[in-house]
C-alpha cells in the first residue's frame, strides 16, 4: 500500500466554497439470510460535487497478483438520495456503476454473494462472516482519501449473545460492531472475521499480538498452539532485530480452521488471514508453517515492498519482477523459523529443503525463465483458472519454491564465504532499514520501495563485495543457473544425492488407468525420455517392450525391470486413436534428496556442527 495513504489520518477535499472537511464514507453490512450466503450492503457517500459518482468493485486484491473480478457476485444495485428517491444507475463496464445525476449525498444498496473461506473471497453462512474487503466493498473513484466508518449487523441479536465478535485490524469505532479506517487503501487491506471467535493475546518487546481463531478444536489445543505461535513471533523478530509499529496498536492473526475452509494464507499490513480444513490437532506443523510464512510478511512485502506493485492498483492485475524475494524468501524463512523455534526437527527441515533443491535443479522451466521472469507470471498463476490447456509444468516454476531455493543458496553462500559472520538475516535487516522501516537511518533510502537493483546494492553492502552481489544476481536472479547445492549444504553436514540412484526413469507421468492402456493425463516433462520420444498428454501406453500395460502400475513395473541407459520401445495410442511406437532411452531418476551425514553412516566435523548450529538454532538473544 502507498505509505502516504496508509498513515493519513486527517484529509481535506476541495469544494466550490474552498477547503472543507471531507464527509466520511460509511458502510453498513447486514446478513438477513446467512443460510443463502449473501450479504446486504449499504454505502453512503456524502459531500459530493456535481460530477458523476463512479462506483467500482475491485478487480484485484492486496496480496494477490491476478484478476479476480469481484463484481461477478454483486447484484440488485440501487442508488437513492437522502429522501429515498431512486437515482438512475448505468453500467459502463463489468466492474463499474455510474450515478450521473445526484445531490450532495448518495445512498447505494446492493447484495453480494460469497461462499468461499480463504484469504481472497467473501464467506457468509450461519457460522460466521469471513470478509476480504475487495470482495465486498463497492468504492467511489476519487474518494480514496476519505475516512471510512463500517458497521456490522448480526443475523439476529442472539448471535452476539452467543459469542459472535469481530476480529480485524480496522480501528475500533464507537460501538463493538463499528470500525473505522483512515482511507480506502487501509480499508481494502483490512480483512474481518465476524463470528464465534476465540481470542488469545500476548506481548513481545512491548508489541501486542492477537490470535483470533474460529476453529473446531478445544481451548486447551488452542492454548498449546499459541505457545508455538509466540515462539515463531520471537524468532522472526530476531531476524529483523525489531518489530514494525502496527498502526492499530497490535497485530492480529485471523485463523479459520474449519472443515469447509480452503487452504490459504494472505498477508496484510497489520494482520493476516490463515484458512485450512485441518484442525489444530490434525496438522499442527502445517498450520504453524502458514503462521510463520504469513507473519514474516509483516516486514517482507507489507513494508519492504517492490517498487513495481507500489501503490497497489485495484482495477487491474499487479505484476512484479521481485516476487522471488517478496514471496520466495518468505517461503524459505517459514520452515527455517519452525526449526529455529524448536517446533520441528532436522528430519522435517531436510525434507523441506530437499523439495526446494529438487525443484530448482530439476524443473524444466528453469532453462526457459529466470527468477524475475517467473515472478512476472504471477498475474496468470496466482489463483487464476485458465480453461485452455497451458504448458506451465514445463515452462513455469512457482516463485515460491524457486525463490526459497535461491534464498537457501544465498544464505549458505554468505555463511560459507564469511565463516558464518554474515548471513541472510543480515541481508533482510539491510532491506528493512533501507526500504521498510519508517525513518530509516540511511539518507535517501527512507520509506523507499525497492527495485531489483536496490536488492543487489543491499547485498553488495552486506557482503562487502559488489562483484559477488553482481555475479549472484546475474546467475540466479536474471540468469538461469542452479546453485551448487551439494557443496553449499555439505558445510552443514547435509548430503545432496539422487533419491533413487540407479533406478530407471521414463518421466514423471500421471496416468489414468480407467482407459485402454495407461493414458497420460498431464504434461510430459520436457526434460524426460518420454518427451524426447514424442509422448504427450492424451497418449495411452499399451506396451513397454513386449509387456502389455493396462494400467499405470503396469507401466511403472515394466520400466522398473530395466536399467538406466536401456533402449526400449513404447507402444501407445495417440489421442486420435492411432497406434504408434517410439524408441526410448531410459535415464537415471534425477530427483534429489537431502540426508544428514550422521544418518548416512558418516559423522559431523566440528566445523560442520558449528555451521549447522549457527544456521538452524534459535537466534533469540
Amino acid at each position: 500500500m502507498k505509505r502516504s495513504l496508509l498513515i493519513a489520518l486527517a484529509l481535506v477535499a476541495f469544494g466550490p466554497s474552498g477547503f472543507h472537511a471531507a464527509g466520511p464514507v460509511t458502510y453498513r453490512f447486514s446478513i438477513p439470510e446467512p443460510q443463502h450466503h449473501w450479504m446486504q450492503v449499504e454505502a453512503v457517500f456524502t459531500d459530493l460535487g456535481s460530477s458523476p459518482l463512479e462506483l467500482r468493485m475491485s478487480r484485484s486484491s492486496p496480496g494477490r497478483y491476478s484478476i479476480h473480478d469481484f463484481a461477478k457476485n454483486v447484484y440488485d444495485v440501487h442508488a437513492a438520495g437522502p429522501d429515498g428517491q431512486e437515482l438512475a444507475v448505468s453500467r459502463p463496464d463489468p466492474s463499474g456503476w455510474t450515478v450521473g445525476q445526484h445531490g450532495a449525498n448518495v445512498i447505494v444498496r446492493y447484495k453480494v454473494f460469497g461462499d468461499r473461506v480463504d484469504g481472497t473471497y467473501l464467506a457468509v453462512d450461519t457460522t460466521h462472516v469471513h470478509m476480504n474487503m475487495p470482495s465486498a466493498i463497492m468504492w467511489a473513484r476519487g474518494l480514496d482519501d476519505r475516512p471510512v466508518t463500517l458497521t456490522l449487523s448480526p443475523p439476529d441479536s442472539s448471535m452476539v449473545r452467543r459469542g459472535w465478535t469481530v476480529a480485524t485490524q480496522l480501528h475500533p469505532g464507537a460501538t463493538p460492531l463499528e470500525f473505522t479506517a483512515p482511507n480506502l487503501q487501509y480499508l481494502i487491506d483490512s480483512p474481518l472475521e465476524f463470528g464465534p471467535v476465540a481470542m488469545r493475546q500476548f506481548s513481545v518487546d512491548r508489541h501486542t499480538f492477537r490470535f483470533a481463531a474460529h476453529h473446531t478444536g478445544t481451548d486447551d489445543e488452542l492454548t498449546r498452539f499459541m505457545k508455538d505461535v509466540e515462539r515463531i513471533v520471537r524468532e522472526e523478530g530476531a531476524v529483523f532485530g525489531e518489530f514494525p509499529d502496527y498502526e492499530p496498536g497490535y497485530y492480529t492473526f485471523l485463523a479459520d480452521y474449519l472443515p469447509y475452509a480452503d487452504g490459504d494464507g494472505m498477508e496484510h499490513r497489520n494482520s493476516t488471514v490463515m484458512t485450512s480444513s485441518a484442525a489444530i490437532r490434525g496438522d499442527q506443523n502445517g498450520l504453524l508453517d502458514t503462521v510463520s510464512h504469513e507473519f514474516f510478511h509483516c516486514w517482507n512485502v507489507e513494508r519492504i515492498r517492490p517498487r513495481d506493485i507500489e501503490p497497489f492498483d485495484l482495477d487491474r492485475e499487479n505484476m512484479s519482477s521481485d516476487l522471488w524475494l517478496a514471496e520466495g524468501f518468505t517461503q524459505y524463512y517459514g520452515p527455517l523459523v519452525l526449526q529455529r523455534a524448536g517446533i520441528v526437527d532436522l528430519d522435517y527441515t531436510r525434507q523441506t529443503l530437499a523439495t526446494l533443491v529438487d525443484i530448482a535443479v530439476n524443473s524444466p522451466g528453469r532453462a526457459l525463465r529466470s527468477a524475475e521472469e517467473m515472478s512476472r507470471m504471477a498475474p496468470f498463476t496466482d489463483g487464476g483458472r485458465p480453461i485452455d490447456r497451458t504448458n506451465w509444468p514445463n515452462t513455469v516454476i512457482s516463485y515460491y519454491p524457486f525463490g526459497a531455493a535461491i534464498a537457501l543458496a544465498l544464505d549458505l553462500s554468505l555463511r560459507e564465504r564469511s565463516d558464518g559472520r554474515i548471513t541472510l538475516d543480515d541481508f533482510m535487516r539491510a532491506m528493512w532499514r533501507a526500504h521498510g522501516k519508517p525513518g530509516g537511518s540511511r539518507e535517501g533510502y527512507v520509506d523507499r520501495p525497492y527495485t531489483t537493483a536496490d536488492a543487489e546494492a543491499r547485498l553488495a553492502e552486506v557482503s562487502g563485495d559488489p562483484a559477488f552481489a553482481k555475479e549472484f544476481f546475474s546467475r540466479y536472479i536474471q540468469g538461469r543457473d542452479a546453485a551448487d547445492y551439494p557443496r553449499l549444504l555439505r558445510n552443514a553436514g547435509l548430503i545432496v544425492r539422487k533419491r533413487d540412484a540407479g533406478r530407471p526413469w521414463l518421466g514423471d507421468l500421471r496416468m489414468d488407468p480407467r482407459t485402454d492402456g495407461a493414458r497420460i493425463v498431464g504434461e510430459v516433462p520436457a526434460n524426460s525420455p518420454a518427451y524426447a520420444a514424442g509422448l504427450d498428454e492424451g497418449d495411452a501406453i499399451t506396451h513397454v517392450g513386449n509387456d502389455r500395460t493396462g494400467s499405470a502400475d503396469d507401466v511403472n513395473n515394466a520400466i522398473g525391470r530395466r536399467r538406466p541407459g536401456d533402449r526400449i520401445s513404447i507402444t501407445f495410442l495417440d489421442r486420435a486413436g492411432v497406434t504408434r511406437t517410439a524408441n526410448v532411452t531410459l535415464a537415471e531418476n534425477p530427483h534429489l534428496e537431502i540426508v544428514a551425514a550422521e544418518a548416512a553412516g558418516g559423522s559431523l566435523t566440528p566445523a560442520q556442527r558449528t555451521f549447522r548450529d549457527r544456521w538452524l538454532n534459535s537466534q533469540v538473544r
